[in-house]
């Protein structure tokens, strides 16, 4: 363990990261705070935060480190550098790494840390700028039981959800899946775009219509309930409304590449949605090729 240690480490007081740190401010006297840019971390001096100048001298005194830096490079430089943590860290220390870094990497960097008795768990965000600031992140953490609740009472402070994906790498793995979902809406809502557009609507009224409708049916989130991605059973109570609502979606695929076609618009994510949307919502295999 940490010994005594109760203050809590920040490194990275960028877009996300000063607004995450912020919220740790209800106790400044705990509060360690870093960055590069030495003005970062003035407004949190002035609240009554300590300031390092290595992450060495920042792991002195803490029990809990949170990194919010750019990439696995600068993850790696600020744990084991010529001043990094582990050079100070006591035993039982987490490092909570905030930062997008692969899975293999986070493992990688566990190992490493461990070889110091320090716990460091891959924890990555989801929530963006406006989560940070309004304190409602969903952070994912991939780390040891005993780890991850020593670094929930300061993840609690910036985040409303926690979850505990599994072992080191896992919280990665949580947020590419999580991700895929944002980035795949995105190419779509886009073709949305060109396929209401090319039929005289206003789009900007369309991106309203689906901002207010998501937030009253949860989005993509609210079929992901079951626990298992596998071909639901035919005695499963979610099979009929999720068949009412595949028979619902089926429809509204063939008349979107419908539509397409009468306004020479391509459709390929309406047709790729038809073609596995049975699959998605576990009431046919998966399609080949």
């Amino acid at each position: 363990m940490s010994g005594n240690r109760t203050r809590t480490g920040f490194i990275g007081l960028g877009n996300i990261g000063a607004p995450m740190a912020r919220r740790l401010l209800d106790d400044p006297a705990s509060l360690v705070v870093l960055d590069v840019v030495p003005e970062a971390t003035e407004p949190f001096a002035a609240e009554g935060a300590t300031v390092a100048s290595t992450p060495a001298e920042l792991a002195r005194d803490v029990a809990v480190i949170s990194i919010v830096v750019q990439n696995e490079q600068q993850v790696r430089d600020v744990l084991d550098g010529p001043d990094g943590i582990l050079a100070t860290a006591a035993p039982g220390t987490v490092v909570a790494v905030h930062s997008t870094i692969s899975a293999e990497g986070a493992v990688a960097l566990a190992e490493l840390a461990a070889g110091s008795q320090v716990e460091l768990v891959d924890a990555p965000i989801s929530g963006g700028a406006m989560g940070a600031h309004e304190g409602t992140l969903a952070v994912m953490v991939g780390g040891s039981e005993q780890a991850v609740e020593r670094a929930r009472p300061t993840l609690d402070r910036y985040a409303s959800l926690v979850v505990h994906a599994g072992p080191v790498g896992a919280g990665t793995h949580m947020k590419i899946a999580r991700n895929l979902i944002t980035f795949a809406s995105y190419a779509a809502g886009g073709e949305a775009q060109r396929l209401a557009a090319a039929a005289g609507l206003d789009i900007a009224r369309l991106g309203e219509v689906v901002r207010h409708s998501d937030r009253i049916t949860g989005g993509p989130g609210a079929v992901m309930i079951r626990p298992t991605a596998a071909e639901m059973d035919e005695s499963d109570g979610l099979r009929p409304i999720f068949g009412h609502t595949l028979t619902l979606g089926a429809k509204d695929l063939d008349l979107a590449a419908e539509m397409g076609d009468e306004l020479g618009v391509d459709t390929p994510f309406a047709e790729l949605a038809r073609r596995t949307l049975g699959a998605a919502l576990g009431l046919e295999p998966y399609p080949e090729g």
